[in-house]
């Protein structure tokens, strides 16, 4: 088979076992798991706004009149009483948000299809967006394929068979324990409505809705089944809703699946491809491959890889399946991806499924810009325009201060305060910020002014907060208290450990991050000159980065132990990676005490969770280390990815996948220093390969070929006017003036061809 193809398509060549075994589809807010059993079929249902409970307002009403004791308390080293204090005073009443939930099972059970089958297969394929099943029973070969489709918002399910009249099966949907909170409905002899409730006060009512159209054959519904004998093929229609968008669930449901069902399974899937291939076809990596092992099903590459062998394209196809992934969980309308993307088959899932944002669902977008999904960006930033209003209370009622913030967790509700009374990190109020360099770096990419002039009002919001929550500590320095290193402990001389503190260095890093940016911000758009004033006399205030004794960045203000070493967290490295005051060329001192902090967190166990571990990638690439980014794309794959491609905290957290594509790009392109660097940490074992559509800062996207680690071509195109600089080995520096909607190849130095 075609190497290429290899690069977009995960298959196997037996059903899935268990839910990590198998393979989603998704179109951002409905979302299926494909197990691809022969005589039974399952299909694990999601829907991104089905969530338990609904919008509380959980403000601690004694924060802020015990805010002042509680800074005293840290100031003066005084550790348990005030940790026993902010245990007391800070958490959200109750201290839980909400809960993301699954929507059910579809299952389909095949009459005549238990004995043994041969030829088969289970696939996804990347470049189509659908999973597919084929299989032979005795002479007949059936193939069941599955899409989730945007412009259709329908889950549509293709069950056939080269024998006519072969297709047999019965349906029903399934929620477990939990079927106490729903019914079963038949909807005509040829459909079945499962309604019901999440649970909770302010809960949602949801709705699932199936709809059969057979060719040839019967259709029934008898009790909870619908039933279908003898056809040639059959299309099932899956809708979902939920209160959360739609005032009766139930009604929209059935009203949209009759939009659909006249229409022909073939234009059905031309306005998928159409859609989806729109997103995906835009980037395209290929690295040094093996036919023999490109042909192998994906779970024995895997294998392969974790023995220690080589497997450049399955490199590949990772990187793809993470934009994959991306396209699948996220689009305009949908929720964020959140911890498990929109997949999910607990109804008490882990972290409970939501948008951790001390960095997970940060790191679920850093490969949006890079790798050409911008439009997957924004149901992020909808969320950040939801919090701004619960993140005034928060604000307010904890703290007295203006503007809005966030801590480490929110919901679907869009909840700003404290998560858990989990002391390493749920006091920790820059959730809000850190998001707010999403919607910069938006503007960064594609350089929007009307997005920026948007988007100013919300971080300028974000950075109003912490001016008002800045103290100034006794060298006159602007510092944040309390406040944590997400979610390390300290080590004092006394041998008390410590989490609250006056002062993390990722405090500062995000802050000098965010007032950068609103500074920037407002200079484009010729506005806010007083507050740019403030932001620019506070950040001269703010505490610089320190080098510590053992050569490394400090993840405090002061040169603490770390109790744990080798912490998943390496939060004191924010300003390396996602973010750029630490470049090796501005700070080399920083970037090399960073490269200290690196390989220290690694020789004491660091890197053990998948997303850690992405992290780290993105890390070394920002440091130009191809080998060692390398080495931990291989340790990623080795260690915390599953049979089906997704990462492994352990458990499941597709963090992880989205943290290790954006490396695999940053080991391609950077833009973060100011000029544009191609293959800035290449490793010598791709020493050829090819790129498509990777963006840069500036409006600019490229594409370019290599061999010998060298670059022979270069293809530029640019959506804004303005000055493009890059380098590139094999190139002399190339600095060009480029012009809106104009296409520039370059062979060496020299333009050879542009065009319009």
């Amino acid at each position: 088979m075609d190497n290429r193809l290899q690069e977009h398509r995960l298959w196997y060549s037996k059903p899935a076992k268990e839910w990590n075994e198998a393979l989603p589809v998704g179109n951002g807010r409905l979302g299926a798991m494909v197990f691809g059993g022969v005589s039974a079929e399952r299909l694990q249902l999601n829907e991104d706004s089905l969530w338990y409970g609904g919008p509380r307002d959980r403000n601690n009403p004694d924060a802020l009149p015990n805010l002042t004791e509680l800074r005293k308390l840290i100031l003066e080293g005084r550790l348990k009483e005030a940790e026993e204090l902010a245990s007391l005073a800070l958490p959200g009443l109750p201290e839980t948000q909400r809960h993301y939930l699954p929507l059910g099972d579809l299952l389909l059970m095949f009459k005549g299809q238990d004995e043994p089958c041969t030829e088969y297969s289970r696939e996804l394929d990347l470049e189509r967006g659908t999973a597919t099943v084929r299989y032979r029973i005795g002479d007949i070969l059936y193939t069941r394929e599955v899409l989730s489709s945007y412009p259709d918002q329908a889950l549509v399910i293709r069950l056939s068979a080269d024998k006519i009249g072969a297709v047999s099966f019965k349906a029903r949907f399934n929620r477990g324990r939990w079927r106490y909170l729903e019914k079963t409905e038949k909807w005509g002899e040829d459909g079945l409505v499962m309604t019901g409730h999440s649970g909770g006060e302010g809960g949602s009512t949801f709705c699932a809705a199936l709809k059969a159209v057979n060719e040839g054959g019967t259709a029934q519904t008898i009790g909870e089944h619908l039933v279908i004998e003898n056809a040639d093929s059959v299309t099932l229609f899956l809708a979902a809703a939920t209160t959360f968008r739609q005032t009766d669930p139930s009604a929209h449901c059935r009203s949209h699946l009759n939009g659909l069902l006249n229409q022909p399974y073939s234009e059905l899937l031309e306005r998928h491809l159409a859609d989806y291939q729109s997103l995906y076809s835009r980037t395209s990596l290929s690295l040094p491959g093996s036919a023999e092992l490109a042909g192998l099903p994906t779970d024995e590459r895997l294998d392969r890889v974790k023995r220690g062998e080589t497997d450049h394209g399955l490199i590949a196809l990772y990187f793809h399946f993470g934009r994959y992934l991306l396209i699948a969980s996220s689009r305009p309308g949908s929720l964020p991806a959140n911890l498990q993307g929109i997949w999910n088959d607990s109804f008490t899932p882990p972290w409970d499924s939501k948008f951790t944002i001390n960095i997970n669902t940060q790191m679920n977008y850093w490969p949006a810009e890079l790798c050409n999904l911008a439009e997957c960006h924004e149901p992020l930033f909808d969320l950040i325009e939801r919090m701004r209003e619960p993140g005034r209370v928060t604000a307010q009622a904890m703290y007295g201060c203006r503007g809005f913030t966030a801590h480490h967790n929110t919901d679907i509700w869009a909840d700003t305060a404290p998560q858990d009374t989990y002391l390493p990190a749920s006091f920790w109020p820059m959730g809000a910020a850190w998001l707010c360099l999403h919607v910069w770096e938006h503007y960064r990419f594609g350089r929007d002014l009307t997005f920026l002039d948007r988007a100013y009002e919300t971080m300028k919001e974000a950075a109003l907060f912490l001016l008002d929550y800045l103290i100034e500590d006794e060298q006159g320095e602007l510092i944040t208290c309390p406040s944590v290193s997400p979610e390390n402990r300290y080590i004092l001389s006394s041998g008390e450990a410590g989490v609250l503190c006056a002062g993390a260095s990722m405090d500062f890093q995000i802050i000098g991050a965010l007032f950068g940016a609103c500074i920037e911000g407002a200079k484009l758009l010729g506005k806010d000159e007083t507050f740019k004033g403030e932001l620019e006399t506070a950040l001269k205030r703010l505490p610089q980065p320190k080098i510590g004794k053992y050569g490394q960045i400090q993840e405090w203000m002061e040169d603490y132990e770390e109790e744990e070493p080798g912490h998943r967290h390496i939060s004191h490295l924010f300003a390396l990676y996602p973010g750029d005051a630490f470049t090796t060329e501005r700070t080399p001192n920083l970037a090399a005490a960073a490269r200290t902090t690196l390989k220290r967190r690694l020789s004491s166990g660091g890197g053990h969770t998948g997303w850690s571990r992405a992290w780290i990638i993105n890390f070394w690439a920002r440091l130009q280390d191809g080998m060692l980014a390398y080495d931990n794309v291989m340790a990623l794959l080795q260690h915390s990815t599953m049979a089906n491609l997704f990462d492994n905290h352990p458990p499941f957290q597709i963090d992880g996948n989205f943290g290790g594509t954006a490396g695999i790009a940053e080991m391609l392109l950077q833009s973060h220093a100011g000029i544009i660097r191609l293959l800035p940490a290449i490793p010598d074992a791709w020493s050829k390969g090819e790129v498509n559509g990777l963006r840069a800062r500036g409006g600019f996207t490229f594409s370019f070929k290599w061999a010998e680690s060298k670059i022979s071509e270069v293809v530029v195109e640019c959506t804004v006017s303005g000055p493009c600089e890059f380098e590139a080995p094999g190139f002399a520096p190339v600095s060009f003036i480029a012009e809106a909607g104009k296409r520039y190849t370059f062979e060496g130095n020299v333009v050879i061809n542009h065009k319009q």
